[in-house]
């Protein structure tokens, strides 16, 4: 009994080694892409002991390469980061995840892209309410109405200041017009991670939107969830924050990105 407690011991320790090895990586942003052996320690809570042993482990495997005291994540992991990311197509990513959120709200789910200034639907699953807003793949809005614009143009400065600067058109009451207003609502989004809109492109309709992004931190495409007011009232959407935000950093990572912050 002693030897196969033993040996289930030893079974375990490879696990745990490999769990503080994700997150000493972990430890490194975009923000903060290299680190000094206290600041992986602060970030990791482990003792500096286990910290100085797996960095210079992690650094030898070319997990980590060093420089002076300054650590970074190793250029080896490019190679398999290219390797890992390689064939994966975004709407093929997404498709399954869109009918997942239809199933759990009830409400039409679909990924906006830019395009020419403008935000487009790529990939969309339909609500089986009869009641429902206009939306199709191809569907062209303009990027200063609705969350999801929000949303493309929040980790976009250059862009945005584009749509900031040309005239926006109301396509309802409720359309965001001024560029003050355009622009605390911009910031907004980015503080928050997503956005929440009424009214503006469509009247009686809301949206909730959040960001996916690439390997560079860079945003690629707005994920949504849309539906009439009357079914997603402000309170509706708020409780689906945490549901939507967590399926677009799901999607980030499947497709080897990462978020900026």
């Amino acid at each position: 009994m002693a030897r196969d407690e033993g040996a289930a011991s030893g079974n375990h320790q490879p696990l745990l080694v490999l769990g503080k090895i994700t997150e000493i990586l972990d430890a490194f942003t975009l923000a903060r892409p290299s680190l000094t052996l206290g600041e992986i320690q602060q970030a990791t809570g482990f003792p500096t002991s286990t910290v100085q042993r797996l960095v210079t482990n992690m650094v030898a495997q070319g997990l980590l390469d060093r420089a002076g005291d300054r650590i970074r994540i190793g250029l080896r992991m490019s190679y398999w980061a290219a390797t890992a990311v390689k064939g994966l197509d975004l709407l093929a990513i997404v498709d399954p995840v869109l009918r997942e959120i239809r199933d759990e709200t009830g409400e039409t789910a679909c990924v906006f892209r830019t395009d020419h200034g403008f935000r487009v639907c790529v990939a969309i699953a339909e609500t089986r309410h009869a009641l429902r807003r206009d939306m199709y793949i191809g569907k062209i809005i303009p990027l200063y109405a609705g969350s999801a614009g929000r949303i493309l143009l929040a980790w976009n400065p250059e862009l945005a200041e584009q749509v900031l600067a040309a005239p926006m058109e109301p396509l309802t009451e409720g359309t965001v017009t001024s560029p003050q207003e355009l622009r605390a609502l911009i910031d907004r989004a980015k503080a928050d991670g997503y956005a929440i809109s009424a009214g503006e492109r469509e009247d009686s309709a809301s949206g909730l939107s959040a960001p996916i992004f690439d390997a560079s931190g860079a945003v690629l495409a707005a994920l949504t969830i849309s539906g009439p007011t009357i079914r997603m009232p402000q309170e509706r959407c708020e409780a689906w924050v945490d549901l939507l935000v967590g399926y677009a950093e799901q999607v980030t990572r499947t497709l080897g990105g990462r978020s900026p912050a």
